[in-house]
């Protein structure tokens, strides 16, 4: 019988990675997979992230919350891996009912579907950023959700609404949790593309506040080789935190960047901070690590470095994007 498995948001940054990774056959027990990406296409997905001639795999142009559109797909799918999301802060600021929409009713339409259509695994991604922010330490995976954001109060909805369906239905669904993700074909609205993007053509970068804000950086094949370990050998209801072990302030990231391009302190531009700005993120990502076996293997140096060279070497997939 065919393995097909369901991707949302699959256009998208790290969703098309995943699938390519998948596709490419770099995931034991996956090699063959069929995989249906069901992505809307927004600013944020781009067909061009995606292998589209390739024989075991097909696009899907559609919303997450039309209802008639996922019962009709998820049918003959054994597994979910649920990237789709709106996910960039500012945004969720200025325009919050769309994360609701999408990251709350999309998630739910999605996990009614796959309950009804026997779907036998449902990995949902969400983010650190539920848990709120942390002065020392890092957060486990039982610490309580205190989301700052529209958008990470949106995905927290998200998280609860994913476990119920694993407590009250039996849902085989398993969530994770990962820190700041970076690499090639992110969209230049986040802070790495953003920077890299705006030095390499001229411009200025827009620092937030003094800078002081500290994220754990992780890159975007770590985080997918992690999904596929929760998906092929994680447990029902269980989450998992996902981390990098690199942690860095925004400014040192903005120092980082201004070297790996060829700039100096010039080129920053201090900005006001953002409303309700989280200080720091730190994740502890012990369980993952000891139950699966799973341990970063891009140190952020390096990472850095191929994806600064990435942006530069392909300013054609970029530079639309900037407007």
């Amino acid at each position: 019988m065919t393995h097909r498995v369901l991707v949302t948001g699959g256009a998208g940054f790290i969703g098309s990675h995943f699938v390519r990774s998948m596709l490419d056959g770099r995931y034991a027990g996956f090699e063959d997979a069929e995989i249906t990406v069901l992505d809307l296409l927004t600013y944020a997905g781009n067909p061009a992230n995606l292998p589209l001639d390739h024989p075991r795999l097909t696009l899907v142009k559609g919303d997450i919350c039309d209802e008639e559109l996922v019962a009709g797909l998820l049918p003959g799918h054994r597994d979910v891996v649920h990237f789709a999301a709106e996910s960039h802060v500012d945004r969720s600021l200025l325009g919050p009912r769309a994360f609701v929409r999408t990251n709350v009713l999309g998630t739910q339409t999605l996990l009614d579907a796959a309950l009804r259509a026997g779907v036998e695994t449902f990995v949902h991604i969400s983010t650190d950023e539920v848990y709120g922010s942390i002065e020392t330490g890092s957060w486990d995976e039982a610490e309580p959700l205190l989301p700052n954001s529209p958008y990470a109060a949106s995905k927290a909805s998200a998280d609860l609404l994913a476990r119920s369906y694993w407590r009250t239905h039996g849902l085989d669904v398993r969530i994770t949790r990962c820190s700041n993700n970076y690499g090639p074909r992110q969209h230049p609205e986040k802070l790495i593309p953003l920077f890299t993007t705006n030095l390499l053509s001229g411009l200025d970068v827009p620092l937030y506040g003094t800078g002081r804000q500290s994220r754990e950086w992780l890159h975007v094949d770590d985080h997918c080789r992690a999904v596929h370990l929760v998906l092929a050998t994680g447990r029902a209801g269980e989450i998992y935190n996902v981390g990098g072990g690199d942690e860095l302030t925004n400014r040192e990231i903005t120092g980082l960047l201004l070297s790996l391009c060829g700039a100096d302190a010039s080129r920053i531009r201090p900005v006001a901070d953002r409303k309700g700005h989280d200080l720091r993120y730190a994740t502890d990502d012990t369980k993952i690590r000891t139950e699966l076996g799973y341990r970063p293997l891009t140190s952020f140096a390096a990472g850095l470095r191929e994806t600064v060279a990435w942006y530069r070497a392909h300013s054609e997939w970029w530079r639309p994007l900037k407007g």
